[in-house]
Order: C-alpha cells, then structure tokens, then sequence
C-alpha cells in the first residue's frame, strides 16, 4: 500500500509561513515566501514540458536561488540529479547520459563547463537560473500530497574502482532519515542549522529537508570559510553545524584560546572516522562534538552518538538513529562483540538501490540489508567503532592495517596538521603503508619513526613519509586515499 504525506513545503508553508526559512548573509526567506518562489519556478520549469517523472540535472553552488529550484523540482515531482561542480565535464556528461536528463539547469560561473558537457551531448538542454527567470509561466495542479516511495534525488557515488553509481533516494528515504535524526538530537524552537556542505552532497541536502520537517531556519554558507563560520558561531545565532574532520580541525585553529557560544549544541561530524586527538581536543574547549556515520546510500547519517554518550564513548559512532539497525558479518556470519567485520545497515532511510546497475544492486543488498563496505566493531553495549572503508584496509603481510588508526596516531604529533595514509606495492610484505603528511615543518623521519613507537606495532609504522602542501579531498572534505600516491608524481 503507498504511503503519502503532505507536500512537504506546501505543508510547512501552511503551518509556520512566517518563520524564516533561509538565512544567506543579509537575506532572510520565509517558508511562505520560499514556497512562492518555488511555485513560480516550477511554472517556468513547466513552460520547457518538464513534467513528473522527468530527469533533471543541477550544476549550482550553495545559494538561495539554488534552494529555490529544488523545491521547484520538488513541486514538479521530477528526479534531481545533483551534480558536483569539481568534476570534469567528461564526469559530469556521463552522469547526465545514465540518468537520462532531460535538462540541466547551471550558472553563468560554470559556462565553460557547459558548452563542453554540451559538446559531449547535443540532445539535453542547458539553461540557467538567469534564462529561466525570463521564461513564461505556466499553469499546473500543485500536488497535495508525495508519495514516500517516489524517487526525489539521485546522487553518484564517486566509488574506488568502475564507473560512479546514482543512488535512489526516495521521499520517504529523507523523511526518515530527518525523523531518526530528530529522536536522536531533538528539536529545539531556536534551532538554527548552519549548513557549509555542498547541496549537491547528501549532508547539505539533508539540512533542507530537515529544515522544512522540523519548521527550521537553515543558515546557508555558498563555501566554508572557518573565519565566517567561527564568527557565526560565537554570534549565539547558531545551534547546530554539520561538520567532517577538516572543517573541525580549521574551526579548533582559528578558535586558538576563544570558545563557541554556549548556544552552540551540536556539531554532528561525519565523513569518516574521527581522530581521537581531535575529538579530546573538542571536549577540552567544551564543543559538543556528536560523531556519526553514514553515507549517500544512508540519506545522511544513520549511526550517531548520543548526547549523554559524548564523553564517555569518545571514538565511537554511536548507535543507530531509532528507525535503523546495524549488524557487523564476516564470511556471511555476525560477528561477536568487539570482532571486526563488515557494516551492514537496514532502514526505511536505506536507499532503494542504484540506478541501472542490477549487478551493484545483487551485491550489495541481501535480504533486506545494505553492505557498506566499512568495516568496524561493536562493543559490548552495542556501540558502532568504525574502522576503515574495507577499499582502504592494507593487508601488509597477512595482516590488516587501517589507515584510519595510523592517521589518528600522526595527527596527535603537535606540528602535524593533516595525516593521509596509504598501502604503497612491496616486494617482501605486498603493501606496507605510507603517510602524507601537512605539518608546519619539516620533521625528521627518526623523530616521526620514534613517536609511532610504542603507539603502533612496527608493522603499522609508516615505511616513507612524504610532506606536502595539502591532502586531496572530496567537495564534502573527505579525504580521498587512492589519490595519495597521485602526489608522488605531482
């Protein structure tokens, strides 16, 4: 039987129109005022036969405008295909190509982009926000309700080996996903999300939706800026911030001596295992740090640390949001407290699978649950410990090494900023792990190769250290692993 809830913002804009919605430097946009202007948007859009079911690209960065259109596509009830603006245009025209799109909607900034995806694919139309605002308006029938089975986004996965997936994500998939989130951190009347994600990645457009669920101001950064952020944070305007381990790391050095302001009750970091040195570091200064773990097939996170969890379970991901559940296999088996395995997730926030790849779909759904590919613990309470994506684990004479566990033990050095470690090919053990390494000086290799020392077993210790300038990182600040051994030739 389908399940339906109200239009989403046609229903918030009812209940609270004159709540703000969106905040982007002096602007301030109401639901009421959000939902006319997405409304007449979507009119645009409908002047071009885009109608439900269609397929539409988005290429735009973090502005209001942006948050315009997709509602407008919303209201229209077409698929989003959220394109990320650092990929090449060959990356981006093969996205648009799988998921059929019949339009992609840019800006003025990417045009040199445009005309060559164009080049590439003479069969979908471009336009950008500025021409759409020229276009006529058509009449439509505004939709009542969405059903929680349609699909409302589709987000490629960058992967490690083969050709990006599109994951599904439906409507119910993000109304899930919002409401596990709300069990676990609750909803507060001065609740205000600062949102320095991209939207095209799932951690930025889950705030949206979260924003219009809970009746929420969103305060939106076009880029993260840890001047900016630290100042909005102290200002008390702030409640909550979505944050991975770089953008913590640049908010604690800006901060030196200085605190948040106390109205500041939640940075939700995600994006991977967390460094315990920073974690420590962030208790120290009082941050409510709420580590978690999720990904794009996840519609955002769905392990996170409780609240009264978040000092004494330092380095854990917590325990599944409410609606979810997590079990850890190996060899088809579930494992024991404290053995490590795989990650395996199943909830209504679980996508429904990836777009035109039946073989990824046999793989990595069974019976109901999703595989990760993360391997990690739980202990004997139950708590989620993640250690590394199993494409990153380097198997070094038989025996596993997480980079993760070598990158926290870099990090803690006090000149070393930023840590990546990697599996480099070896004649005797078949891989042995190397470090990148972002540091304010140039330190000894025995200097380094003595604090490892006692921290690690020898296997783990770095064999070559490499300093460089920066790490290579996703649009989310993610640290990308398989390109490390890119800086060598670099």
């Amino acid at each position: 039987m389908e399940t339906t809830l109200p239009n989403f913002l046609k229903q918030r804009a009812y209940l609270t129109p004159d709540r703000p919605a969106l905040m982007f430097q002096d602007e301030i946009i109401t639901f009421a005022q959000l939902y006319a202007k997405a409304i007449a948007v979507s009119e645009q859009l409908a002047s071009l036969n885009i109608t439900e079911e269609d397929t539409v690209a988005v290429l735009l960065k973090n502005r209001p405008q942006t948050v315009v259109v997709l509602h407008a596509l919303q209201q229209l009830r077409v698929r989003t295909v959220f394109l990320n603006h650092r990929l090449t245009p060959v990356e981006m025209a093969y996205q648009l190509q799988d998921s059929q799109s019949v339009l992609l909607i840019s800006e003025d900034e990417f045009s040199q982009a445009t005309e060559q995806i164009h080049d590439l694919d003479k069969h979908i139309s471009i336009f950008t926000i500025k021409e759409l605002s020229s276009l006529p308006h058509h009449s439509l029938e505004i939709l009542d309700e969405f059903s929680l089975d349609d699909v409302c986004s589709i987000m490629y996965t960058s992967g490690t080996t083969g050709k990006p997936k599109g994951v599904l994500q439906t409507y119910g998939n993000h109304w899930w996903s919002a409401i596990g989130s709300s069990l676990n951190l609750g909803i507060r009347e001065d609740d205000v999300w600062l949102c320095a994600v991209p939207l095209f990645h799932i951690s930025g457009l889950s705030i949206l939706m979260r924003s219009i669920f809970y009746g929420m101001p969103v305060y939106l950064m076009e880029k993260f800026q840890e001047d900016v952020a630290v100042k909005l944070l102290q200002s008390g305007k702030i409640t909550i911030m979505s944050v991975v381990t770089a953008t913590m790391q640049r908010i604690l050095h800006k901060l030196q001596d200085e605190k948040l302001h106390p109205n500041v009750r939640c940075m939700l970091l995600g994006g991977g295992p967390a460094p315990r040195p920073l974690l420590e570091a962030c208790v120290e200064k009082g941050i409510p740090v709420f580590q978690s773990y999720g990904m794009t097939e996840t519609s955002s996170q769905t392990v996170t640390l409780a609240p009264e969890d978040s000092l004494t379970k330092i380095g854990s991901a917590g325990k599944p949001l409410f609606p979810a559940q997590i079990r850890i296999i190996h060899n088809g088996k579930q494992c024991k407290p404290m053995e490590h395995g795989e990650i395996i997730v199943k909830g209504p926030n679980i996508t429904i699978g990836y777009l035109n790849r039946e073989d990824a779909n046999k793989e990595s759904f069974q019976d109901g649950w999703f595989r990760t590919g993360d391997i990690g613990y739980v202990d004997e309470q139950g708590y989620l410990y993640v250690m590394d994506r199993r494409s990153d684990l380097i198997i070094s004479g038989g025996e596993n090494i997480y980079p993760a566990e070598i990158e926290e033990v870099l990090i803690s050095h006090p000149d070393i900023w930023e840590a990546g470690v990697v599996g480099m090919d070896d004649e005797t053990w078949g891989k042995v792990p190397v470090a990148f390494i972002v540091s304010n000086k140039q330190i000894p290799a025995h200097e380094l190769q003595q604090y490892c020392e006692g921290k690690l077993a020898k296997y783990k210790i770095p064999k070559k250290v490499y300093f460089v300038s920066s790490l290579p990182r996703n649009a989310s600040n993610k640290l990308l692993r398989r390109k490390l051994l890119d800086l060598i030739q670099s």
